[in-house]
């Protein structure tokens, strides 16, 4: 390439720097001495892979570790789009389509995952490190509770029971302490909630009630409402809401609830989840009520949602 070639170039990495206020012949004489990427520099694999800590010496522990692991940055990935969409000033229906579509092939991947913790593990083995794990529990992903949040209303993720005495006036920290997953660890009778609950939300309870005001007109059925009316009722866009919603608040919650039951119900150990919870009730879709667009649904659908699931 001669010189008349790279002015072009010169000049655009000159203007940018400038710009920024900072001096370009500073930084382009930084690339004489740094030193090329690497894969493993860029991907951070040494640190990734040094994250897996066993608790016992049983080797199927560690697939349950990486499982989980892997969950957390899909559920990353989840988020980042998510974010996108919240965001966005300017929303197209291309762009929400694209984002749905990408978040709906990470959900579609962990549910198909399902097979490594169903089939990946001996029972054995489980019930054997799973008594080290309490009163730990999946229930406590931080990052799950806040794709309900960038999903859905609020209103749709409190308790069935509940939902006639809150509306939008109702203040983010009493629709938390009756959002659906609540009944996994709370009497209500007395208010009283289980440990589990109790550190889950001294970690987490400001970020969640953060993420409930944040998301609370820029979630993703809100950005939905935001698009043109005759894209709203395009029927493949439909579908793909539809889609979203029964993988997430259906498959995605069954094959959970059908890889729990295989270990727990194997007569082998403990019978209640790690967390304390009555799991069977909890996790069932049917039981749950969490549907992220009911607007989309018709009432028998509604009303049979999670039904021979």
């Amino acid at each position: 390439m001669n010189q008349t070639d790279t002015d072009p170039l010169h000049k655009s990495i000159e203007d940018r720097f400038e710009a920024l206020g900072l001096k370009p012949e500073m930084h382009l004489e930084g690339l004489l001495y740094s030193k090329p990427l690497t894969y493993w520099d860029y991907i951070q694999t040494d640190a990734l892979l040094s994250l897996q800590t066993q608790r016992t010496s049983l080797p199927d522990e560690m697939v349950f570790i990486m499982y989980h692991q892997v969950n957390e940055l899909l559920f990353k990935m989840i988020l980042w789009e998510i974010d996108q969409l919240a965001a966005a000033e300017s929303l197209t229906t291309s762009f929400f389509t694209e984002r749905l579509m990408r978040i709906s092939r990470y959900f579609d991947m962990l549910t198909t995952s399902f097979t490594i913790m169903g089939d990946g593990m001996e029972v054995s083995q489980y019930m054997k490190f799973r008594n080290t794990l309490a009163p730990a529990s999946g229930f406590q992903s931080a990052q799950y509770r806040i794709i309900e949040f960038g999903s859905t209303d609020l209103i749709n993720l409190i308790d069935d029971r509940f939902r006639v005495s809150i509306n939008r006036n109702t203040p983010y920290e009493h629709a938390l302490e009756h959002l659906y997953w609540q009944a996994a660890g709370k009497d209500y009778s007395t208010n009283k909630k289980s440990y589990l609950i109790q550190e889950f939300e001294k970690k987490y309870k400001s970020l969640f009630l953060e993420k409930m005001e944040y998301y609370n007109q820029r979630n993703i059925w809100k950005r939905f409402t935001l698009l043109p009316e005759e894209d709203r009722k395009n029927p493949d866009l439909i579908a793909a809401m539809r889609h979203y919603d029964s993988t997430v608040n259906i498959k995605w919650t069954m094959g959970h609830l059908r890889t729990a039951m295989k270990y727990i119900d194997s007569g082998q150990g403990r019978t209640e989840a790690t967390g304390g919870s009555d799991w069977k009730k909890y996790m069932h879709p049917k039981h749950q009520r969490r549907i992220f667009f009911p607007e989309l649904w018709s009432a028998e659908e509604l009303e049979n949602w999670g039904v021979g699931a």
